[in-house]
Order: structure tokens, then C-alpha cells, then sequence
């Protein structure tokens, strides 16, 4: 690797069912605010100071609020992680990329942040694989979260500061089953205990919506034994050859929601500052997680703010089986690098949705070479590159105000090209460690530029800009100044100077093209 700062490097301690990671952010790569890159960031030596606080849109509140963590010395972030049943989607995809970034932004300003995003580990789809294959549910937990480790690196995403796994916390979960019905919260009924909607009056509050019609247009199991339809499950019993916990309702296991209620306060507490996910996740999901977490701590807040990443749609359609357009990590990272996948899953706005497509991925691997190309080329002009020294003011304000990565993105390209018109040494040193510090806060470029051109066909590349060249040559011996300009143009925004000379039109690569 180039410059491994966001290598995830941390070491990992099995303990109890779940994965501990040693240290935060910090040592995954990323320099707190105890020195380095995070002293310069608000303004230390190389004066790029930092000019706003950090705002987020809250889906609670339905608008961008300051930020103001209830105990800056421990700052608590939780974001549902996967159900490993399967290899990860391009869609599970996006909100592991944007939310590692939004801790990067939060332990900037507070390095003693803590970072909890959970793996669920007993699920009815685990247990319907290990059936298909006749293992036991632990062989197909391990291996999927295996590779979704795997697969989500090769994306840049680091670990969390602590990784807690369902099957891990089942006491826990029990207590605060009991609780819920102890105050009245819950009821046991046909060997299940279901949480009651209706002994909770700000249900509904998250997605803003009227009780019935969000019952109405979700996938709401309807069972005779509830008192409300809306009611859901906390514990049922488990089928025949499933996984099975005693318990004081009988032998069975837990539901979906109650897990992540437990897994936020066993490592985080009963209030936390942030809670993130999809926006699929809004109901009934975090819905039930508000009521049965504030029910179950005596009507304390469960989470602050509440962030939710919009869907990922391929070619302005519905990601699904049924249209078998479902793009799956593992199967892209064999073909694409993954700093192409990451740049894509940044290049929109993290609340709006995402268009998957092969024109947007060969854009964004464009975007990247020519990146690499300034910094193959100022490496080669300066004799070596300058180490990391911090982003830009601009870049920084971007990813503060409600982690705008394509404005981020935007500054990230100027400095590049910036760099790529740099007409003095000492100006080259100082963008290209701008450009290196803005890639390393955002994921990108941490490659060795001419290990990222490995394996790419030049010769293919100059066969066809020469072509263009003999075309414009062409347009300019016929006087059709029109086409000729337009072919200087779409030569440029590929990164190439045209110089017409005496003895002909010579070309050279600057690296970077129109902005995108």
C-alpha cells in the first residue's frame, strides 16, 4: 500500500460471541487529535483550520442539527451491521462505507469515540442456509462475516471499536425481555412474548407516520395471539432443529428488533449520541428499537440522532432477486478495484439515492486514474512524494456539514487539479500533501500510483487518442474549427494537452481532465 491510513490494522480479541477491537479509530489507521494529521486539521502548523461544527441531518427531528455529543470525553455511535447469511450487496455496502467516514468526522473533534456496529448471527435466513447445507448456524455465521470483513477492507472501511454479535448477548437479552414485561410493556402469549405498541404513545414518531398506515404498508406478521396487529415479537420458540436458549417463556430464541436495544446498551449505554442505519431500516425497525429501549430504561432517550442512508437502485431500478440486478461485493471486487466501488458509494449525496451503473463506475475509475497519474507524475518531478499533511479547509467543512462527500469530492479533484498545474516545486509538495491527507480522510488513494496502473492497457488508451488527434488533424485541414475544438475538448476532459507544432500535434497526459 501507498499510504496505509485507513488499513485496519487493529488486532481482534474473540470474547463472549463477539469481536472486541483494540482501540478506535485512531489506531485503525486514522490520527486522533493527539498529534499528527488531526493537530493540523484544526489548525495546527499547516494553518488549514477548521470552520464549522459538525452538523447532521437528524431523521428524528427532520433537519440538520448541530452536533453536541451529551459527553464530548465519549462520544457513542451505533450502526446496524449485516446478517451474515450471505456475501454483503452493494447496498449493505453504502452504509458501511458512509458511517466508518462519519466516525473518522466525529473522532477527529472526539478521539475518545466509541463505534459499536453489530453482526446478527441468528437469524430465520442463517438457520434456512445451514439447513440447505446441513451445518450448524456457526459455520455460516463465521464464514459470511469472514468475508464481509474481508469484502468491506477492500472497500476501505475499518473496523469498528467494538463489533458485538447476537448470540453473544442472549442473557442480556432475556433481562430486558423481563423488564419489558415486569412494567407492562410486554406480554407473554402462545410461547412468545410480544412488545405492546399501544403502551408506548410516541410510537411512530421516528418515520412520522400514523400508527396504522405504517402497519399498513409494512410487512407487519399478523398473529392471532396479538392484541394490537402492530405488536412485535421480543422472544418465540424456536422450530426443530433451530438454534434454542431456555428462558422463562420456554425454550426459543430472540426477535430481530430486541437484539440491537441490547447490543447499544450493553457497550454503549442507555442513551447514546448516534444511531445509523438504512433508511429500509426506519420501520418497523428502529421504530421498535426506540420503543423497547426507552420503555425498558424508565422513558430515557434512546438515541439523539438518528441518520439513515438513502437505497442503491441499478440503472434507476430496484435492486432485488426477482429482477436479478442484485450486485454483490465479493463478485464486483474480482473486476473493479475497490477504491472505484468506494468512490462511487460516495459520489452521492449518503440521504439520497444511489444509481448503480457500468457508465458511473467507469467514471469514478477515470476520476481515480487521473488522480493517480498527478501524483505518478509529481512523484517523478519532485523525486519522492511528501508525506500526508492535511486536508483543505473547504474539504473538511464538506464532510462536517452533514457528510457531504460530493462537495468533498469536488475539493478532493480541485486540489488534484490544482497539483497537475503546480508550477513550482515547493507549491507541488504542499498540494500533493493536501491531496494525499484528503484521500486518506476519505478513503481514496491509497494505492501506490504505479501499483494502480498495474495491469491497465495503455497502449489501447494512446491508440485511441491518437485517433482522435488524426480526426482533429483532419477537421482543421478542412477548416471545421467546430469539430477540431470539440475534439480538444473531449481530449481534455480525458487529461490530454494538445501542443500543435511545426512538424505536427504532440500530446501529453496531465493527469486530469474536466471536473466531474
Amino acid at each position: 500500500m501507498f499510504y496505509p491510513l485507513l488499513q485496519a490494522r487493529a488486532a481482534l480479541e474473540n470474547n463472549a460471541g463477539e469481536y472486541y477491537i483494540r482501540g478506535s479509530a485512531a489506531e485503525n489507521g486514522f490520527r486522533s487529535r493527539s498529534g499528527g494529521l488531526a493537530q493540523a486539521l484544526r489548525g495546527g502548523s499547516t494553518g488549514h483550520a477548521v470552520t464549522m461544527g459538525i452538523r447532521l441531518y437528524n431523521t428524528l427531528s427532520r433537519q440538520k442539527e448541530d452536533f453536541e455529543p451529551q459527553d464530548p470525553g465519549r462520544v457513542t455511535m451505533y450502526a446496524c451491521g449485516p446478517t451474515v447469511y450471505n456475501y454483503a450487496h452493494i447496498g449493505n455496502a453504502r452504509p458501511a462505507v458512509i458511517f466508518d467516514l462519519l466516525h473518522r468526522i466525529i473522532t477527529n473533534d472526539y478521539p475518545g469515540a466509541i463505534y459499536a456496529r453489530n453482526i446478527t448471527d441468528v437469524d430465520d435466513k442463517i438457520n434456512g442456509a445451514a439447513a440447505e447445507e446441513g451445518v450448524s448456524i456457526n459455520v455460516i455465521a463465521e464464514r459470511y462475516a469472514d468475508a464481509y470483513h474481508e469484502d468491506m477492507a477492500a472497500l476501505g472501511v475499518g473496523r469498528p471499536s467494538v463489533e458485538p454479535r447476537a448470540t453473544g448477548h442472549i442473557r442480556e437479552i432475556i433481562a430486558m425481555i423481563e423488564r419489558l414485561v415486569e412494567s407492562g410493556h410486554a406480554y407473554a402469549a402462545n410461547g412468545h412474548v410480544l412488545f405492546s405498541i399501544e403502551s408506548f404513545a410516541a410510537y411512530g414518531r421516528l418515520s412520522g407516520r400514523d400508527v396504522e398506515d405504517l402497519i399498513a404498508g409494512a410487512r407487519v406478521e399478523v398473529a392471532p395471539f396479538k392484541r394490537h396487529p402492530g405488536d412485535f415479537v421480543l422472544w418465540k420458540p424456536s422450530d426443530a432443529g433451530t438454534p434454542t436458549w431456555d428462558s422463562p417463556w420456554g425454550p426459543g430464541r430472540p426477535g430481530w428488533h430486541i437484539e440491537c436495544s441490547v447490543m447499544a446498551e450493553s457497550h454503549l449505554g442507555e442513551t447514546i449520541d448516534i444511531h445509523a442505519g438504512g433508511q429500509d431500516l426506519v420501520f418497523p425497525h428502529h421504530e421498535n428499537e426506540i420503543a423497547q429501549s426507552e420503555c425498558a430504561h424508565g422513558g430515557k432517550r434512546f438515541a439523539r440522532y438518528w441518520l439513515h442512508n438513502g437505497f442503491v437502485t441499478v440503472n434507476r431500478r430496484k435492486m432485488s432477486k426477482s429482477l436479478g440486478n442484485t450486485l454483490v461485493v465479493h463478485d464486483l471486487l474480482k473486476t473493479i478495484p475497490g477504491e472505484v466501488l468506494r468512490y462511487q458509494l460516495l459520489s452521492a449525496h449518503y440521504r439520497q439515492p444511489l444509481d448503480w451503473s457500468d457508465e458511473a463506475l467507469q467514471q469514478a475509475h477515470r476520476t481515480l486514474d487521473r488522480i493517480y497519474a498527478v501524483l505518478r507524475d509529481t512523484r517523478a518531478q519532485l523525486g519522492a512524494l511528501p508525506e500526508p499533511s492535511a486536508p483543505g479547509a473547504s474539504f473538511l467543512d464538506a464532510l462536517r456539514d452533514d457528510i457531504n462527500t460530493p462537495v468533498a469530492l469536488r475539493e478532493m479533484n480541485r486540489t488534484a487539479r490544482a497539483l497537475a498545474g503546480a508550477p513550482s516545486d515547493d507549491e507541488r509538495r504542499e498540494l500533493a500533501a493536501r491531496l494525499l491527507a484528503e484521500g486518506g480522510f476519505i478513503g481514496l488513494v491509497q494505492q501506490d500510483p504505479d501499483a494502480w496502473f498495474e495491469g491497465e492497457p495503455p497502449a489501447e488508451e494512446d491508440a485511441t487518442i491518437e485517433a482522435l488527434i488524426r480526426e482533429r488533424d483532419q477537421a482543421r485541414a478542412a477548416r471545421d474549427f467546430a469539430r477540431a475544438d470539440a475534439i480538444r475538448d473531449q481530449l481534455a476532459d480525458l487529461g490530454i494537452v494538445l501542443e500543435d507544432a511545426a512538424g505536427g500535434t504532440r500530446w501529453r497526459r496531465t493527469g486530469f481532465g474536466a471536473e466531474p
